[in-house]
């Protein structure tokens, strides 16, 4: 009797071994796919970013949700998040003319442009590229490849599930690129005009065939002269659009002065350009974004 419950503890034993080494073979091979962590300059990219990493990275952004991408000043934590993170994604084209002085203080982590390839536009100047390429959802398309190929770089086993993440955001960006497009068409052609303080949907105009104009070119650069202003006053009194808009991350007194003057109407609904809104709004991605855009554009300039 005493053998046979000693042979029985021991069954019980090796019974309990064997799965407890079951369970620990399936805990090594989870912890076999280590998340990458990834950096980028700020909210829009950072979204895009997951859309393509899906489960298989961190991602966070440098600049917060409401300060300008042009404009941000780096404190000693954005140095520390670059320097932690396997690669660092910007939009480029002058829009971070920050990066510099942060990536003096940051080694071994690539930088990756995203708008690398893209059709640029240029300033007035002729000579500085316009940075706001995002807004034309047809450019986001090169934002995905590029974030696609350092992904599969610096992480190749997950290339199957980073290629199917990136086909699919393709098709969203696509059916976006489509309800824009039929949204314009909604709006008669002499109301065609975007009148915001910085005229950051020229890329987006470009596309859709809709006229662009603000107060100053690109944040960070002169902003809401007497000059500016009344350039914009007069163009509005020669055109007859129903509403002017105001950008989320912008100080709304040189806008409220042109409405003021002009007697156009500040639309109602925010416009979002630099930032997506904080979690949980209809505009906290980057396609919900837009799409929130194309509705308030299409809806005041239709009435």
């Amino acid at each position: 009797m005493f053998r046979k419950k000693i042979f029985s503890m021991i069954s019980i034993i090796a019974l309990a071994s064997i799965l407890l080494v079951g369970c620990n073979s399936g805990e090594d091979e989870t912890s076999e796919v280590e998340e990458l962590q990834v950096t980028t300059s700020f909210s829009v990219i950072a979204d895009i970013v997951e859309q393509v990493a899906g489960e298989r990275a961190n991602v966070d952004y440098v600049v917060p949700i409401g300060e300008e991408p042009h404009e941000h000043e780096p404190v000693p934590s954005d140095f520390q998040k670059v320097t932690d993170s396997d690669v660092f994604f910007v939009n480029g084209l002058g829009l971070e003319e920050w990066l510099e002085s942060l990536m003096d203080n940051v080694t071994d982590t690539p930088v990756v442009e995203l708008s690398e390839g893209i059709d640029t536009i240029k300033l007035a100047d002729g000579e500085t590229d316009d940075p706001h390429a995002w807004l034309n959802p047809n450019n986001v398309n090169m934002f995905v490849d590029n974030i696609l190929d350092e992904l599969i770089e610096i992480d190749p086993d997950g290339e199957d599930v980073y290629r199917e993440n990136a086909d699919n955001y393709k098709q969203e960006l696509a059916e976006l690129d489509e309800m824009i497009q039929e949204k314009v068409e909604q709006v008669p052609e002499e109301n065609r005009l975007i009148v915001l303080s910085e005229d950051a949907f020229i890329y987006f105009g470009a596309a859709y065939g809709l006229e662009t104009e603000g107060i100053w070119e690109l944040n960070a650069h002169e902003e809401g002269t007497p000059q500016q202003i009344a350039r914009v006053v007069d163009l509005l009194g020669e055109r007859d659009i129903p509403y002017v808009f105001l950008e989320s991350t912008i100080n709304p007194v040189h806008m409220e002065t042109v409405s003021s003057d002009s007697g156009v109407p500040i639309y109602d609904m925010t416009i979002f350009t630099d930032a997506v809104a904080e979690d949980g709004g209809d505009a906290s991605s980057y396609i919900g974004m837009m799409e929130h855009n194309v509705e308030a554009i299409t809806s005041a300039l239709s009435e």
